[in-house]
């Protein structure tokens, strides 16, 4: 049976923001043992059966690369019944290009249902029309870089139980048989992906409370949201005329500068409620209401990534438990089809972002979170060009390369990270002729320093005071580290040696750059970059003899945006110097941190104009120092691909006290410590088929669930560990 692509036969129905209304009415003589569904749509749908909703906000933006389309695969097993069954699916497309999403052109539905040895395809005995009530609303619409509209529904024109209603009755007059407009495989969608992340976690419709601000003719309603979230308003209302326009916004309707997602409902006569489907984000909910129609209540149903937050921390100093919890909502409210970087003004992946959250979503988030990582991957291969170019934010339709964060990403943090991570082999295979392409358009110059390819934008970071050359050469070394190891993994042996060569050309250009008091380019003429110095010593390239130089320069020199701020961190206590590291992460976070009135951290250093790029409040990179006091401070980390072997190697700094346990393949690995001037104690749970390796960096007594050892680095298999020693600094922790 061919399986058909199908639509309506309508004109426009390929415009933006066109919604299409499917039924499909089925006999069954028993209730199913087992019942699979694939269906692919361009570009979201909801599916109803029986009247129950079944998927909400099904399918994922296109594509897995240029050219093809992902499909759902879903379980209906337990939603239909013996004789009749009312197949129901609303379908949303998108019908423009953005920065997360390339237009096919052309909307469409493909559905297959597998019922025993009975098979139901989508053709054209299904039915479906334009849902009338659908429409877009007047300016402001949404920035450019979105490829989603603002929703206009007008309740006077909707289908009443259209997903339930029998095929003769009034409601169903408009549907006529669909078009079948190709079959599995076809232009514009090509080959068919399977989903590769879970359907989104539906958190329920809550209730809420509102203020009603009085208005000429026009109300103002707030609501105030628990946090910074994806969700989607709920309204109940009572209009006496019916035909009055409520608008739909939150407080990130406009915001990074521009205008993003917002809606709008035209009511019927009568009490009625909607939900509106389309996603926004924010702290509050804004309504703008006719003052003659009631609303009796405002509801909201959170959805996101169906991953949890099954990490835990807790410190002595209140405000990293404050920053932890604010960069935990950031990185949330930035998943769903994709990692990005804020969910309203882009929700784009680039991927110098993702760098940073795939390594907080290591210490925070359930394993799930590994699909959303792989899938970020497979697209950013699945889009490099024939000449080798890599570039993001994919999928979509922006085209220009920024060759830093593309380095940052093929490297030692970002896929290098996620295999000793997850233990991926197939995904290291797939990934790896990618990066030595892409590897392979990077030259070395005479002095044996990077010479720059500027690509599409070249970008090193936000703010000014970039030394641009050296801050590629940084990425660039850690990137032929990241490749090195992967080629060793993989046996390439000849590939290996030629990156680890070309480090070390790296390595000796850059610190022909080393002036005796910091590391500057020849060419650049403007203050003292910290950023250079924090990558020259992350990758290896500054040795101990510099770092009282690189040190006084940390405690003067504050260029880094919070995307690069991360890695000066981490630098800090590479350097042994923790109770700094913790000190200046502190200063410049602090705006952001006691910010009551945002549960996210921000792009910048501050909002809108005192920002960067339009300064958002929800840009998940500003999270990094998660990764740095799990790494660094609690010293965890694998060793060995899939954490089967791991280093717990403490740097408490300031801190008296922490709490740390995170999720990993291979189970949850849990640490606490108390820290003061006469004893540190440690407690330790190391999960079945894996071994730690323990290093503390004084000497002294320590005893280990009441034996002394003399030794202060030791290996301990799985099991509950109680340490104590008699002393631990607070400024040691070892390099990557």
């Amino acid at each position: 049976m061919p399986l058909y692509w199908i639509s309506t036969s309508e004109e426009k129905v390929n415009e933006p923001n066109t919604w299409i209304a499917f039924r499909k009415d089925i006999v069954l003589d028993k209730v199913p043992r087992q019942a699979i569904a694939s269906i692919a749509a361009d570009t979201k749908y909801w599916l109803w059966i029986n009247g129950e909703p079944v998927v909400f906000e099904g399918g994922l933006k296109r594509g897995p690369n240029p050219h093809d389309t992902y499909y759902d695969k879903v379980d209906l097993s337990a939603h239909f019944k013996k004789g009749e069954n009312k197949i129901a699916v609303l379908l949303w497309h998108f019908g423009k290009d953005g920065f997360s999403h390339v237009n096919s052109g052309s909307a469409g539905l493909l559905f297959h249902l597998d019922i025993g040895k009975t098979a139901i395809s989508s053709n054209k005995d299904w039915l479906c029309r334009i849902h009338p009530a659908y429409r877009t609303t007047g300016k402001p619409v949404p920035n450019y870089r979105l490829p989603e509209s603002n929703i206009r529904f007008d309740a006077q024109k909707d289908i009443p139980q259209w997903q339930t209603a029998p095929l003769n009755s009034h409601s169903m007059a408009g549907f006529k048989p669909a078009r079948e407009i190709g079959t599995w495989g076809d232009a514009p969608w090509n080959k068919l992906v399977e989903r590769p992340i879970p359907q989104w976690k539906d958190f329920g419709i809550k209730e809420t409370t509102f203020e009603r601000r009085s208005g000429n003719g026009t109300d103002t309603i707030i609501v105030t949201l628990p946090y910074n979230m994806q969700m989607t308003p709920v309204i109940t209302v009572n209009d006496p005329v019916g035909g009055q326009l409520i608008g739909i916004a939150t407080d990130h309707s406009y915001a990074g500068g521009t205008h993003n997602l917002r809606a709008e409902y035209i009511t019927r006569k009568g009490v009625q409620e909607y939900e509106s489907y389309g996603w926004l984000n924010g702290e509050k909910i804004l309504l703008t209401v006719p003052s003659i129609v009631e609303v009796s209540a405002i509801k909201y149903r959170q959805t996101g990534y169906d991953a949890t937050p099954e990490g835990a921390f807790e410190c002595s100093d209140d405000f990293y438990n404050r920053f932890w919890d604010k960069a935990l909502c950031t990185l949330y409210v930035n998943m769903r089809d994709n990692y990005f970087d804020c969910p309203d003004r882009e929700r784009a992946q680039w991927w110098g972002d993702v760098v940073l959250m795939m390594g907080q979503s290591f210490y925070t988030y359930s394993t799930a979170a590994h699909n959303l990582m792989a899938k970020a991957i497979r697209e950013l291969i699945g889009w490099q060009r024939e000449d080798g170019v890599l570039h993001a934010p994919i999928p979509g339709n922006y085209k220009q390369e920024l060759p830093g964060q593309i380095l940052a990403s093929i490297g030692y943090y970002g896929f290098w990270n996620y295999y000793i991570n997850t233990g991926d082999r197939r995904l290291l295979e797939e990934m790896y002729p990618a990066v030595k392409k892409y590897l392979s358009l990077w030259k070395t110059d005479e002095s044996g320093l990077t010479e720059l390819r500027k690509g599409g934008w070249f970008w090193g970071d936000w703010g000014s005071n970039k030394d641009m050359h050296l801050i590629m050469a940084g990425w660039h070394h850690i990137a032929l580290k990241g490749a090195a190891l992967m080629a060793e993994e993989l046996g390439y042996t000849e590939d290996a040696t030629l990156f680890r060569s070309t480090m070390e050309r790296v390595k000796e250009g850059y610190n022909k750059c080393w002036n005796g008091y910091a590391y500057r380019h020849p060419s650049y003429q403007e203050s003292t970059d910290d950023r250079v110095q924090a990558l020259a010593v992350i990758s290896g390239i500054a040795d101990e003899t510099k770092y009282k130089r690189i040190l006084n320069l940390f405690k003067t020199q504050f260029h880094a945006s919070p995307y690069m701020e991360k890695y000066v961190m981490e630098a800090l206590f590479v350097m042994g110097e923790g109770e700094y590291a913790l000190e200046r992460t502190k200063k410049r976070f602090e705006e952001m941190v006691n910010d009551p009135n945002h549960t996210t951290l921000y792009e910048g250093w501050g909002i809108g104009k005192k920002g960067f790029g339009g300064g958002t409040t929800n840009h998940a990179w500003s999270g990094g120092a998660q990764i740095v006091i799990s790494q660094h401070l609690f010293g965890i980390k694998p060793l060995e691909v899939g954490y089967k072997t791991f280093l717990i190697e403490p740097c408490p700094a300031s801190f008296t006290s922490g709490t740390l346990s995170f999720p990993t393949v291979r189970g949850t690995i849990s640490a606490s410590f108390k820290n003061n001037p006469e004893e540190f104690s440690m407690k330790l749970h190391i999960p079945k088929g894996t071994t730690a390796i323990v290093r503390l960096s004084e000497q002294g007594v320590i005893r280990i669930n009441g034996k002394q050892k003399k030794a202060t680095t030791f290996k301990l298999v799985a099991g509950k560990y109680t340490i104590y020693s008699a002393h631990l600094s607070t400024s040691a922790s070892s390099t990557n």
